[in-house]
C-alpha cells in the first residue's frame, strides 16, 4: 500500500477520534448543566411551595372577634385592595405583658406603611401612641386603646381616620415575634447613637435595656431593647424615630439575596407570633411590590408643629391642633421622596447680575 494512502487513513482516524472526544465532552457538559438546572428548578419549586405554605399559616382563618365592651357597636368595614391603587398596611407592635389569655393586647407601637404601586414609593408613618383621637363608638381616647376596644378592624379605622387613608391590612406581632424575626435574619448591623440603660422589674427583668453606643450587630433581644427605649428627654418622640430608622434597616436587609433564599425559614420562625388579614395571593403581590419599592420618607404623626399638649383626667395626652391640616400634611408627605437629591447650581452658572450685564451688551 502506498505511503500516502496510509497517511490519509491515519489522519481520518485521528479526526474521527477527535470528533468523538468532542461529542463526549459536550455530552458531559450538557448533562452537568442539566443536573445543575434541575437542582435549581427543584430548589425554586421547594422554596416557592415552602414560602407559600409558610405564608398560608399567617392569615387568620376566621374574622377576628373583637372584645368590644359595647355590644351594640356596629362592625367596622375594611376596605379592599384591588392591587392597583395605593395600599396601606397598619403595623402593630403589641405589649401583652400582664394580660390573661384571650385579652386584647395594648398597642405599644403603631406604624403605617403606605405603598404606591405606580411610583414604587413607600412611606412610613409612626403614630404616637398617646395621640388623643375619636374612636368610633367609644368617644375620645388614646389611639392605642382602639386595639383593646375593637381589635384590628377598629384600630385600622381609627388610625385611617386620623391620617385620611383607607387602611386595607394589618400585621400584628408582640415582643417575641419581633425578636424572632431579627434572630432568623442573623441579626442587624446598626449604629446605636448612645448608651441606653433601663431596669424593667416587670416579668423578672426579662425586658431590661442595656445597650452601648456604637455600630454593632444587634440580635433579637438587643434590637428589641433599641426600639423600646424611650427614657430620655424626648421620650416617645425619639423612640418612634428610632423605630422608623430601624425598620428601614430591616426592610433593606430582608431584600438581600441571602435573606430571600432564607425566606421560608424566616417566615416559619415568626409565624407563631404574627397575626394578619393579608391573604397568601396578596402577600405575594405585596412582596413583589415591596422588593421593587424604596422608602421615600419616614414621618412622625402628628408632626411637632401640629401637637397640642393636653391633659385628660389628670393624665397627659397628645392633642392635635388641626386634624384637617394633619390629613393635608399626610397627603403632601406621600408626594415627597427624600431619597432624590436636591438640584444644585452648576459651577458654570453665572449670577443673575452677570446675565443682565451680558444682555445689556
Amino acid at each position: 500500500m502506498p505511503k500516502e494512502t496510509n497517511k490519509e487513513t491515519t489522519e481520518e482516524s485521528k479526526n474521527e477520534t477527535a470528533k468523538m472526544a468532542k461529542k463526549k465532552r459536550w455530552k458531559r457538559i450538557y448533562i452537568s448543566l442539566s443536573v445543575i438546572l434541575g437542582v435549581v428548578a427543584a430548589f425554586v419549586i421547594y422554596w416557592s411551595v415552602g414560602v407559600y405554605s409558610a405564608l398560608d399559616k399567617f392569615s387568620d382563618p376566621e374574622p377576628t372577634k373583637a372584645p368590644i365592651e359595647d355590644a351594640e357597636a356596629t362592625p367596622v368595614p375594611i376596605p379592599e385592595w384591588e392591587g392597583k391603587e395605593r395600599v396601606n398596611i397598619l403595623l402593630l407592635g403589641g405589649d401583652a405583658r400582664g394580660l390573661d389569655e384571650g385579652q386584647a393586647a395594648r398597642s405599644d407601637s403603631i406604624l403605617v406603611a403606605s405603598f404606591d404601586p405606580v411610583t414604587k414609593k413607600a412611606h412610613l408613618f409612626s403614630v404616637l401612641r398617646d395621640t388623643y383621637v375619636s374612636i368610633e363608638g367609644h368617644g375620645k381616647g388614646r389611639i392605642n386603646t382602639a386595639l383593646t376596644l375593637g381589635e384590628y378592624p377598629l384600630a385600622m379605622k381609627t388610625v385611617g381616620d386620623l391620617l385620611g387613608l383607607d387602611i386595607q391590612y394589618y400585621v400584628y406581632t408582640d415582643f417575641e415575634g419581633f425578636k424572632s424575626l431579627i434572630d432568623a435574619m442573623g441579626g442587624i448591623y446598626f449604629d446605636v447613637e448612645k448608651d441606653m440603660h433601663y431596669t424593667d422589674n416587670a416579668d423578672g427583668n426579662r425586658y431590661d435595656i442595656d445597650l452601648k453606643k456604637g455600630y454593632q450587630l444587634l440580635d433579637g433581644d438587643k434590637a428589641l431593647q433599641y426600639v423600646r427605649f424611650r427614657h430620655d428627654a424626648m421620650s416617645d418622640f425619639t423612640r418612634t424615630e428610632r423605630q422608623r430608622n430601624f425598620l428601614q434597616a430591616v426592610s433593606k436587609e430582608l431584600q438581600s439575596t441571602w435573606n430571600i433564599i432564607q425566606m421560608k425559614k424566616i417566615l416559619e420562625s415568626v409565624q407563631p407570633y404574627v397575626k394578619t388579614n393579608i391573604s397568601v395571593p396578596d402577600m405575594l403581590k405585596l412582596g413583589q411590590l415591596g422588593v421593587k419599592s424604596h422608602v421615600a420618607s419616614t414621618t412622625q404623626i402628628p408632626p411637632m408643629d401640629l401637637i397640642a399638649e393636653d391633659r385628660v383626667g389628670g393624665a397627659s395626652v397628645i392633642g392635635i391642633r388641626d386634624e384637617d391640616e394633619l390629613r393635608s400634611f399626610v397627603q403632601t408627605t406621600l408626594q415627597e421622596d427624600n431619597t432624590v437629591p436636591e438640584p444644585t447650581a452648576s459651577p458654570s452658572s453665572t449670577p443673575s447680575g452677570s446675565d443682565n450685564s451680558n444682555k445689556q451688551q
